[in-house]
């Protein structure tokens, strides 16, 4: 009788016994929680964004700066002949896609519409290449400047003067989770008086630095070095040439009772001018 009784407590005691789990009253939270949302770079960054590209390829024509000269000619001398050079650049978008398979059991079992969910998944890791993409143009830059283990005022003041020695603008500054870091440690930013403004201090953002736009911190999930930033300027920095957008394919294939979709993309991201770009790099 004591050893019937001593398989019942453990049949349906909660810490050992499966079956008496059953008898535990669950709430299950109706809403899924999400992952984490990534920081990614904005399209507003990008000199141009083309998006209607009727063949495979565009070319893009660049004017050579500093051509076609003004100079001092001697009363009755032949003038001098000069014009401007141009070069042209082609950008080719490549395909980019995911596949999605679900059983239709899954579907019919699922808590969530998880055909629906993953579709959305794979529309957020579309955005994130894209962000690979314009990290890898930027990683172009003719100018890197390098700093020690943290990034300074002077690399980026420096990072800023390459920019300047050609004509060019920085107005963005793009960077990664540390570059953040280092940012926010600096005493400038933590004082009102220095900073000209509380923004950093109520809110741990900064808004402009020495008048560029501050993006980031970028996620070091999506292309960019934690170390890394890049001072350019947007109006020649990179081109982003998108054939296809985002495109969802729905589709059953009934041999396998599986439903599907698929996930494409046809986009690339190239330089236009590499001296609009600096690199900092930290350790």
């Amino acid at each position: 009788m004591e050893d019937n009784f001593k398989y019942l407590k453990e049949l349906l005691s909660t810490s050992t016994g499966t079956e008496g789990s059953l008898l535990i009253e669950k709430t299950i939270y109706p809403t899924l929680i999400d992952e984490y949302l990534k920081k990614l770079i904005p399209r507003t960054e990008a000199a141009i964004v083309i998006t209607n590209v009727p063949g495979s390829s565009i070319d893009l024509d660049l004017v050579t700066n500093n051509k076609l000269k003004v100079r001092q000619i001697a009363e009755g001398s032949e003038i001098t002949l000069d014009q401007a050079e141009y070069s042209s650049s082609n950008f080719k978008p490549l395909k980019y896609g995911v596949g999605i398979k679900i059983t239709r059991e899954m579907l019919e079992d699922g808590k969530w519409d998880l055909l629906n969910h993953n579709i959305m998944l794979a529309g957020r890791r579309m955005a994130e290449n894209e962000n690979s993409l314009v990290i890898s143009a930027l990683d172009g830059a003719a100018n890197t400047v390098s700093g020690g283990a943290t990034v300074t005022l002077g690399n980026i003041i420096r990072a800023m003067q390459y920019l300047t020695d050609v004509d060019s603008t920085p107005t963005t500054m793009v960077f990664g989770p540390e570059v953040h870091s280092d940012l926010l440690n600096l005493e400038g930013f933590q004082k009102v008086s220095y900073a000209g403004t509380d923004e950093t201090l109520r809110g741990g953002t900064i808004g402009q630095l020495f008048g560029m736009k501050l993006v980031g911190p970028i996620s070091a999930n999506a292309g960019i070095t934690t170390t890394s930033s890049y001072v350019f300027d947007k109006n020649f920095a990179y081109v982003i040439v998108e054939k296809r957008p985002i495109t969802v394919e729905n589709y059953d294939i009934k041999s396998h009772d599986l439903s599907a979709a698929v996930v494409t993309q046809r986009i690339t991201v190239g330089a236009l001018r590499t001296n609009a770009i600096a690199k900092i790099t930290s350790s």
